[in-house]
């Protein structure tokens, strides 16, 4: 049975899912979580492409999030059963990749008075969405998101259609 070795910070971040893939399938690993600013930056040119997470497999180490993902997965019997049925689930994970790079950007936004962008109405229009089949609101704790939806629904037009909308 090989041994598996996670590396990550101490935080959950890319490494949550690995992390989750792991305990569904019931696969033993070595949790190791570093510290972002003091052991971060003497460890990061160790790593294959400077970035983390990183998995030891028995001493051969791989990167990137989905690659480490989807091993794990076929080790968990969670990749599908067929080759369509991998590449169905290879496709939902691929769309989620997509929508994680529109959040990375959302969040790490800093400037309150940056420009409407297609990328925030469609922020807005999702979460609005999920916010009417949700138990609780999906943004509560997460300042910088509730801005970009205060930001979309207070553009004078987008403000207008969504009036109209409601009467309907």
């Amino acid at each position: 049975m090989p041994s598996y070795k996670l590396t990550y910070f101490k935080s959950w971040g890319r490494a949550g899912v690995l992390r989750l893939l792991f305990a569904a399938g019931g696969i033993e690993f070595e949790d190791v979580r570093i510290d972002r600013e003091t052991q971060w930056p003497d460890f990061k040119p160790t790593t294959p492409m400077g970035q983390l997470p990183i998995l030891e497999v028995d001493g051969t180490i791989i990167c990137q999030k989905r690659a480490i993902g989807r091993m794990i997965a076929k080790k968990a019997g969670l990749a599908g059963k067929t080759p369509l049925e991998e590449a169905q689930i290879d496709m939902i994970v691929d769309g989620l990749a997509d929508m994680e790079t529109i959040f990375a950007g959302l969040y790490r936004e800093k400037d309150e008075k940056t420009k409407l962008t297609w990328a925030d109405v469609d922020f807005f229009a999702m979460v609005f969405f999920a916010k009417d089949h949700l138990p609780h609101d999906p943004l509560a704790g997460y300042a910088n998101l509730t801005k970009i939806m205060d930001n979309v629904k207070s553009n004078p037009r987008i403000a207008e259609w969504m009036k109209k909308e409601a009467a309907q």
